[in-house]
Formats: structure tokens, C-alpha cells, sequence
């Protein structure tokens, strides 16, 4: 327990609870600061106590302190997988379901739409009104960016400036509400993962005023910020000067970078993650910046979680483009310096790139439709390659439609890799709106309100009647490949099995136990034909087969046509 108030480093802490030892007081530089170790037995029943703080026998303070119960199934939570489809929202741009919060009087930053930089209002209230979209449109999982308290004087909507980790955000809600949510998303059979962040803190966090400890943040003769090469800490033949940069620096001016070595801050860490998981009941951990912190303590945090709960699900955001470096960092990879991570998933980056490539390219030996073939292709790397989160676009990259320069068969096509290709698909929101935005341009322009989530917005995009033609064209799209990949274990499961592109056609197959299905691109302005005999060790046991998209027939599969700009998904009969 990390205890704080004026002068409580003085006191001596005393209680009386069966089942529960004070094994240890530790005091440090700061005098406001106590750390109590508790031991509880498993004999402790769940109840209230009250902790008296004591000076030369007599009580100056007093806390009750609650031992909550434990759930049945706690340790035995399930995360997510392969069989999840993910959707991706950031709580302040989504829906504003409450907007007497949008303000608040001990906040600093207040409301303010107009602004594309400032708070405009989304809510965790939004996001629980509208989980019959999410059931939908197919998403079986949310990934919530963080919604914790950023008490920040600006730029506080993103969520990644935390001044209290352990409390929501009221200008999203409160924690007794994002408990309600995780319940109600139960219910509709959606999991929730959040947004963790252990590389940094806001500088609106209480312990700037007044650090527990001179090393608790990495500090300098004056600002240095990291240089922000993920890489570094992989590189066997890094300079101790970028590696120290590039850890202990920090992300911003406003987000002091905090020291894990410090035993006492890497144990309040791992507890308060402990803490959101046995409070809330979350599915997942999204993990922002994997690389950045410690390295044995990310390690050690993942694997306490792992060993308390099993069947958990951890995501650690690794933004390196080479498979070999972002394979790193999942769990059970035999390293060359023999660390592991104990993640159970990875993000997909080089796999994001090459959507980019395959389809703003023209085809090559390695530009274009190989980019796919050379990305799967190290897959070898992974321990778990089906333990991967493939994506186009997230809150940090420029809007999926805007990179394809906004071209609808582009986004087809992007939207077909992401949900036929191995490992757990994430959908950004908003990219089945046709949602636009540069990364250059701002982030606060990129991440745009979802219309139809404010009372006095003109569209409402969570109805078919408030989406255009195309809303409703890339909707129906993106709604049809969710559905056949959650009603195929194939899709989910199936091996998968690629031939190299060739006439400008990239061919896959997932395929389980007798079942299979064809998944093929052609990302040129002409309709491109290719010999179905190089296909024969996969489509040999099959006569026909049916187009999901479109309905379609294909039979013989002597010749495989695959029209212009277009990408078909075919399941074999």
C-alpha cells in the first residue's frame, strides 16, 4: 500500500484483522510518504478494518481499508483471440452520453468541441448506450484508449497523461461506471480491454508536487526527451548513450518518464493493474509503448498478471516495422539475450505496412501484393503468429481511407486482408464511416467526433438511415467479412497458406479440417487471370465454390479471374 498525506512518514501504522500481517513499514525521502506491506492469508475473510496512523501513542489519523471478495471465476477469466474481432475507440471522440460531465469544476481543461485539440465530451455513458452497434456491425471486443484522470492544464483527451491511476476520469464517467459498462458489454457478449500506460505518468499526477523518492522519475540537468527509436532496445550493438535515451527520456513535456528500477513504484504498478482486472472485470490489457520502460520489469509485471490469471490476455504496443524486432516482445520467443516478455500478443506493425504498400504500390518483386507475401512469410519468427492484432489504421496513424488517397476498392481490399488473414483483426473506429484524417495535419484533426455520438449533431451515423450511400456500402462491406469470419472456425483457426503473387494475383487459403476458402487480390486497373493448376494441392478437393461478398458461383477452377481492383473471398464446397 502506498500511503499518502502530510507528515504520515512519522506515524507508526497499527490494525487488527484476523487474517491480515503488516510485514513491513517502509519509510523514504519524502515524510509524507508510507509503504506498507500487507500479508493476507487465505484464511482472511473479506470485510472493513481501520488503520490507525500513530505518533508517540497518539492516533493522528485514520483509514478504513476494505478487503473486497473475490469473484469465482477470477483467475479463470478469459481474454481475447482469433475468434475476437476488436473495435478500437477513443472515449472523448466517440459518444457523449452524458453531457453534464463535459466540464468539471476540479479539472482543469474544460470542454470545448470547437477545438480540435481540446476535450469535446465522449464518454464511457456513450459508449454503453450504443453496444447494440458494436453487436451490429460484429465487434465481440472494444479496446478503450486510456479514460483515467488526465488533470492536465491542455491536451488532455487522448488519455495517455495520467495524473491518477486509479481513478476514471469524471469527465468520462467514474469508476463505478466502467464497472457497469464491463458488465453491460458482457452482456452482449462484447469483452473490454484497456489501455494501460507504465512508461510515464501527467505532470498533473499529486507526485510531481512531491515524489515519494528523488529516483521515482527519470530526471535531468535539463528537458531531454527520448529519441524515440523502438529498436534501440533490441539492437544487440546499441551505445549505452540511445538505449538511456531512449528509455529514460521523456514522450513529452508533459509526461514525466517514470523509473520502474524503483522496487516500490514497479510493485504499485503491477498491483494497480491487479486492482483493474479483480475491480472491473476487464477481458485484455493494451499495453502503450512496450519497449520504452524497463525492460526486466515489463517482464516481471506480465508475468505476475499471466501467473494470477491464465487465460488473460495481454497486447503490448511494439511500433517497429521489422517482424524480427516486434517478435521480440512476444511471449515465449527464444531471444538471443534470453528474455521474454511473457506477452501473449503482439501487434501486427509490419503487417500495417504492408497494407500500405499492397495497394499504393505498383507490383514488384517485393513492392505491391508481395509486400503480404513477404510479411507472412516471417511469420517463422512469431512463437504464436495467430497471436497477432492486424490492423490498417489505429488512434496514431493517419485514417486507413486517407492513406488509400480515398479510394473505395483500396479500403475493400485493406478490409479484406484484415479480416481473412491470420490472428485478431482490429477496426478502427470510424473506418467503416469513411472516416479521414492525416496524421500530419494533427491528431486531434485526425480523430474525429463519430457523428451521431452528440445530441445537436446534424448525422447520425449509428443508423442506416443517418449513413450515405457509401457509409452504408463500406458498413455492409465490412459487416459481411465479420460475419463469415465469426460464423467460420476457419477463418479463425485455419492454417494458412499463400503462393507467391503472380500476374499481378496474390492467392491465399484458410484452411481446417476439410473445410477451406480462397482469399485473392488483384490490385490493378485490369481484370487479371491465373492458372488454377498451381493451386491443385488446395483446390483439388473442391469442385465449386461461392464469393461471400457478392454471392457469386465459381466452378472448375481451371482458370482463377479475379476482377479489377477487387479482392474475393471464396468458401470452397
Amino acid at each position: 500500500m502506498l500511503v499518502h498525506g502530510k507528515d504520515i512518514g512519522y506515524t507508526t501504522p497499527e490494525f487488527n484483522y484476523d487474517g491480515v500481517t503488516l510485514k513491513q513499514t517502509i519509510k523514504v525521502q519524502s515524510p509524507n510518504y508510507l509503504f506498507l506491506d500487507l500479508e493476507i492469508s487465505q484464511e482472511a475473510t473479506p470485510g472493513s478494518f481501520e488503520i490507525f496512523f500513530m505518533d508517540e501513542g497518539i492516533k493522528v489519523f485514520s483509514y478504513d481499508y476494505e478487503l473486497r471478495e473475490r469473484g469465482q471465476k477470477s483467475a479463470s477469466r478469459k481474454g481475447f483471440g482469433p475468434e475476437d474481432v476488436m473495435y478500437l475507440l477513443m472515449p472523448d471522440r466517440f459518444a457523449n452520453g452524458d453531457p453534464s460531465n463535459d466540464s468539471h469544476p476540479d479539472m482543469h481543461e474544460k470542454a470545448d468541441r470547437s477545438d480540435p485539440d481540446g476535450r469535446h465530451g465522449g464518454d464511457l455513458q456513450g459508449v454503453m448506450d450504443h453496444l447494440s452497434y458494436f453487436s451490429e456491425l460484429g465487434a465481440t471486443a472494444i479496446w478503450l484508449n486510456p479514460f483515467l484522470e488526465n488533470n492536465q492544464q491542455a491536451y488532455t483527451y487522448h488519455g495517455y497523461a495520467i495524473s491518477d491511476l486509479y481513478k476514471v476520469d469524471p469527465r468520462h464517467g467514474s469508476n463505478s461506471l466502467f464497472k457497469e459498462l464491463v458488465h453491460e458489454a458482457h452482456d452482449h457478449d462484447i469483452k473490454i480491454i484497456m489501455d494501460m500506460v507504465m512508461n510515464h505518468i501527467g505532470s498533473g499526477h499529486y507526485w510531481m508536487d512531491d515524489l515519494p523518492m528523488n529516483d521515482w522519475i527519470h530526471q535531468f540537468d535539463e528537458y531531454t526527451s527520448s529519441n524515440y527509436r523502438a529498436n534501440v532496445a533490441v539492437d544487440p550493438h546499441a551505445s549505452k548513450y540511445d538505449l538511456r535515451k531512449m528509455k529514460n527520456g521523456w514522450f513529452d513535456t508533459h509526461m514525466p518518464d517514470l523509473n520502474q528500477q524503483n522496487p516500490l513504484l514497479a510493485n504499485y504498478l503491477i498491483q494497480n493493474s491487479v486492482w483493474w482486472i479483480e475491480y472491473a472485470g476487464i477481458d485484455g490489457i493494451r499495453m502503450d509503448t512496450q519497449p520504452y520502460p524497463d525492460e526486466d520489469f515489463m517482464a516481471d509485471w506480465a508475468e505476475y498478471v499471466m501467473q494470477e490469471y491464465p487465460d488473460f490476455s495481454i497486447v503490448g504496443e511494439a511500433w517497429i516495422g521489422q517482424p524480427s524486432l516486434v517478435a521480440y516482445y512476444q511471449g515465449g520467443k527464444d531471444n538471443f539475450n534470453g528474455y521474454d516478455s511473457h506477452l501473449t500478443h503482439v501487434f501486427d506493425f509490419p503487417g500495417n505496412y504492408a497494407v500500405t504498400g499492397a495497394f499504393n504500390e505498383s507490383n514488384g518483386w517485393d513492392t505491391g501484393l508481395a509486400r503480404f507475401y513477404e510479411n507472412l512469410s516471417q511469420d517463422f519468427l512469431y512463437p504464436r503468429p495467430h497471436d497477432l492484432l492486424v490492423f490498417a489504421d489505429n488512434h496514431d496513424l493517419s485514417r486507413i481511407f486517407t492513406t488509400l488517397n480515398e479510394e473505395m476498392d483500396k479500403l475493400k481490399m485493406a478490409m479484406t486482408y484484415i479480416f481473412t488473414v491470420r490472428g485478431t483483426p482490429v477496426l478502427q473506429y470510424g473506418t467503416e464511416l469513411l472516416m479521414t484524417g492525416e496524421e500530419h495535419a494533427g491528431h486531434g484533426k485526425m480523430r474525429k467526433d463519430f457523428p451521431g455520438g452528440w445530441q445537436a449533431d446534424e448525422q447520425n451515423a449509428f443508423t442506416k438511415e443517418g449513413r450515405s450511400e457509401e457509409q452504408n456500402e463500406i458498413f455492409d462491406y465490412i459487416q459481411k467479412l465479420i460475419d463469415f469470419r465469426q460464423s467460420h472456425e476457419v477463418m479463425q483457426t485455419g492454417k494458412l497458406t499463400q503462393f507467391i503473387p503472380d500476374n499481378d494475383v496474390y492467392i491465399y487459403f484458410r484452411h481446417l479440417d476439410g473445410e477451406a476458402v480462397m482469399v485473392a487480390f488483384n490490385n490493378t486497373e485490369e481484370d487479371k487471370t491465373v492458372d488454377g493448376a498451381r493451386f491443385a494441392e488446395i483446390l483439388d478437393k473442391y469442385s465449386t465454390g461461392e464469393e461471400i461478398i457478392s454471392g457469386s458461383t465459381l466452378s472448375g477452377f481451371k482458370s482463377i479471374t479475379v476482377p479489377a481492383m477487387s479482392s474475393m473471398v471464396v468458401k470452397l464446397q
